[in-house]
Protein backbone atom coordinates (compact mmCIF):
# COMPACT_ATOMS: atom_id res chain seq x y z
CA UNK A 1 0.00 0.00 0.00
CA UNK A 2 2.85 2.39 0.85
CA UNK A 3 4.35 1.73 -2.58
CA UNK A 4 1.01 2.58 -4.23
CA UNK A 5 0.78 5.98 -2.46
CA UNK A 6 4.43 6.66 -3.23
CA UNK A 7 3.75 6.07 -6.94
CA UNK A 8 0.72 8.39 -6.83
CA UNK A 9 2.74 11.09 -5.05
CA UNK A 10 5.53 10.76 -7.66
CA UNK A 11 2.96 11.19 -10.44
CA UNK A 12 1.49 14.27 -8.75
CA UNK A 13 4.99 15.74 -8.31
CA UNK A 14 5.79 15.26 -12.01
CA UNK A 15 2.44 16.79 -13.01
CA UNK A 16 3.03 19.85 -10.79
CA UNK A 17 6.56 20.36 -12.12
CA UNK A 18 5.33 19.97 -15.71
CA UNK A 19 2.54 22.49 -15.07
CA UNK A 20 4.97 25.03 -13.57
CA UNK A 21 7.37 24.62 -16.52
CA UNK A 22 4.53 25.05 -19.03
CA UNK A 23 3.26 28.16 -17.21
CA UNK A 24 6.75 29.70 -17.18
CA UNK A 25 7.29 28.97 -20.87
CA UNK A 26 3.81 30.21 -21.79
CA UNK A 27 4.08 33.37 -19.68
CA UNK A 28 7.63 34.51 -20.46
CA UNK A 29 8.96 32.79 -23.57
CA UNK A 30 6.33 31.69 -26.09
CA UNK A 31 2.69 32.50 -26.61
CA UNK A 32 0.12 31.09 -29.04
CA UNK A 33 -1.62 33.50 -31.40
CA UNK A 34 -4.62 32.92 -33.65
CA UNK A 35 -4.78 34.99 -36.87
CA UNK A 36 -8.11 36.69 -37.49
CA UNK A 37 -8.75 38.49 -40.76
CA UNK A 38 -6.92 38.90 -44.04
CA UNK A 39 -4.56 41.83 -43.33
CA UNK A 40 -1.46 39.62 -43.66
CA UNK A 41 -2.61 37.60 -46.69
CA UNK A 42 -1.01 35.78 -48.55
CA UNK A 43 1.69 35.02 -45.97
CA UNK A 44 -0.69 34.51 -43.05
CA UNK A 45 -4.30 33.51 -43.42
CA UNK A 46 -7.40 33.73 -41.29
CA UNK A 47 -7.33 30.75 -38.92
CA UNK A 48 -3.55 30.28 -38.82
CA UNK A 49 -2.29 29.29 -35.38
CA UNK A 50 1.11 30.81 -34.63
CA UNK A 51 3.74 30.62 -31.90
CA UNK A 52 5.10 34.00 -30.80
CA UNK A 53 8.60 34.36 -29.32
CA UNK A 54 8.42 36.85 -26.44
CA UNK A 55 12.07 36.53 -25.37
CA UNK A 56 14.07 37.72 -28.42
CA UNK A 57 13.12 41.39 -28.10
CA UNK A 58 14.44 41.42 -24.54
CA UNK A 59 17.84 40.55 -26.02
CA UNK A 60 17.85 42.70 -29.17
CA UNK A 61 15.83 45.33 -31.01
CA UNK A 62 13.18 44.47 -33.63
CA UNK A 63 14.36 44.42 -37.25
CA UNK A 64 12.84 45.50 -40.54
CA UNK A 65 10.86 42.71 -42.19
CA UNK A 66 10.03 40.83 -39.01
CA UNK A 67 6.40 39.91 -38.46
CA UNK A 68 5.32 40.89 -34.97
CA UNK A 69 2.36 40.68 -32.63
CA UNK A 70 1.61 43.84 -30.66
CA UNK A 71 -1.03 45.88 -28.86
CA UNK A 72 -2.29 48.60 -31.22
CA UNK A 73 -2.33 52.20 -29.96
CA UNK A 74 -6.08 52.78 -30.21
CA UNK A 75 -7.22 49.42 -28.75
CA UNK A 76 -4.48 48.33 -26.32
CA UNK A 77 -6.32 45.22 -25.13
CA UNK A 78 -6.31 43.77 -28.67
CA UNK A 79 -3.50 41.93 -30.45
CA UNK A 80 -2.51 42.73 -34.06
CA UNK A 81 -0.07 41.06 -36.42
CA UNK A 82 1.90 43.19 -38.92
CA UNK A 83 5.32 43.48 -40.55
CA UNK A 84 7.93 46.02 -39.40
CA UNK A 85 8.70 48.42 -42.24
CA UNK A 86 10.18 51.53 -40.58
CA UNK A 87 12.68 51.57 -37.70
CA UNK A 88 13.35 54.23 -35.04
CA UNK A 89 14.64 57.57 -36.35
CA UNK A 90 13.86 56.74 -39.99
CA UNK A 91 11.58 58.53 -42.40
CA UNK A 92 9.01 56.42 -44.25
CA UNK A 93 7.36 57.74 -47.39
CA UNK A 94 4.66 55.86 -49.29
CA UNK A 95 4.03 57.35 -52.70
CA UNK A 96 2.98 55.98 -56.08
CA UNK A 97 2.67 52.49 -54.62
CA UNK A 98 6.24 52.38 -53.31
CA UNK A 99 7.70 52.43 -49.80
CA UNK A 100 10.80 54.60 -49.54
CA UNK A 101 13.00 54.55 -46.43
CA UNK A 102 15.38 57.34 -45.44
CA UNK A 103 17.95 56.81 -42.68
CA UNK A 104 21.56 57.65 -41.79
CA UNK A 105 22.90 54.83 -43.98
CA UNK A 106 20.71 55.87 -46.91
CA UNK A 107 20.22 59.66 -46.76
CA UNK A 108 18.91 59.66 -50.35
CA UNK A 109 16.48 56.87 -49.50
CA UNK A 110 15.91 53.43 -50.92
CA UNK A 111 12.82 51.73 -52.28
CA UNK A 112 11.81 48.74 -50.20
CA UNK A 113 11.61 45.66 -52.45
CA UNK A 114 8.82 43.60 -50.95
CA UNK A 115 8.76 40.39 -52.98
CA UNK A 116 6.53 38.73 -50.35
CA UNK A 117 3.58 40.91 -51.43
CA UNK A 118 1.18 39.78 -54.14
CA UNK A 119 1.75 42.85 -56.32
CA UNK A 120 4.60 44.65 -54.49
CA UNK A 121 2.46 47.82 -54.24
CA UNK A 122 1.36 49.85 -51.23
CA UNK A 123 -1.78 51.97 -51.30
CA UNK A 124 -2.08 55.50 -49.96
CA UNK A 125 0.33 58.37 -49.52
CA UNK A 126 2.19 58.71 -46.24
CA UNK A 127 5.16 60.66 -44.94
CA UNK A 128 6.20 59.81 -41.37
CA UNK A 129 9.34 60.68 -39.40
CA UNK A 130 9.85 58.10 -36.65
CA UNK A 131 11.28 59.03 -33.28
CA UNK A 132 13.16 56.95 -30.73
CA UNK A 133 11.37 53.68 -29.94
CA UNK A 134 8.87 54.20 -32.79
CA UNK A 135 8.15 51.71 -35.57
CA UNK A 136 6.09 51.82 -38.75
CA UNK A 137 4.20 48.59 -39.44
CA UNK A 138 2.13 47.43 -42.40
CA UNK A 139 0.01 44.40 -43.18
CA UNK A 140 1.09 42.28 -46.14
CA UNK A 141 -2.35 42.71 -47.70
CA UNK A 142 -1.87 46.45 -48.18
CA UNK A 143 -5.35 47.02 -49.59
CA UNK A 144 -7.10 45.44 -46.57
CA UNK A 145 -4.91 46.28 -43.59
CA UNK A 146 -5.55 48.62 -40.69
CA UNK A 147 -1.99 49.61 -39.81
CA UNK A 148 0.42 52.53 -39.27
CA UNK A 149 -1.03 54.31 -42.30
CA UNK A 150 -4.28 54.67 -40.34
CA UNK A 151 -3.28 54.94 -36.68
CA UNK A 152 0.32 56.13 -36.78
CA UNK A 153 3.48 54.87 -35.19
CA UNK A 154 3.85 51.80 -32.99
CA UNK A 155 5.80 52.32 -29.77
CA UNK A 156 8.42 49.74 -28.80
CA UNK A 157 6.75 48.92 -25.48
CA UNK A 158 3.58 47.75 -27.30
CA UNK A 159 5.40 44.92 -29.11
CA UNK A 160 4.61 41.50 -27.63
CA UNK A 161 6.92 39.34 -29.74
CA UNK A 162 8.06 38.01 -33.09
CA UNK A 163 6.23 35.33 -35.08
CA UNK A 164 8.40 32.22 -35.18
CA UNK A 165 6.22 29.30 -36.20
CA UNK A 166 2.90 28.44 -37.85
CA UNK A 167 1.61 25.18 -36.40
CA UNK A 168 -1.89 25.15 -37.90
CA UNK A 169 -3.12 24.19 -40.40
CA UNK A 170 -0.86 21.15 -40.49
CA UNK A 171 -0.36 21.36 -44.26
CA UNK A 172 1.07 24.87 -43.78
CA UNK A 173 3.45 24.30 -40.85
CA UNK A 174 6.36 26.69 -41.27
CA UNK A 175 9.17 28.38 -39.35
CA UNK A 176 9.66 32.07 -40.20
CA UNK A 177 12.91 33.93 -40.66
CA UNK A 178 13.46 37.66 -41.07
CA UNK A 179 13.07 38.93 -44.63
CA UNK A 180 16.38 39.99 -46.14
CA UNK A 181 15.96 43.19 -48.14
CA UNK A 182 18.30 44.33 -50.89
CA UNK A 183 19.53 47.89 -50.39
Amino acid sequence: MKQFFSAIWDTIEVAIIALVVVLIIRSFLFQPFFVEGSSMYPNFKNGDYLIIDELTYHLREPARGEVIVFHPPKTPSDFYIKRIIGLPNERVIIKDGQVIIYNNSHPNGFILDEAYLLDNKTSGDTDVKLGNNEYFVLGDNRYASYDSRAWGVLYRDKIVGIVRLRIWPFNSVKAFATVQYQY
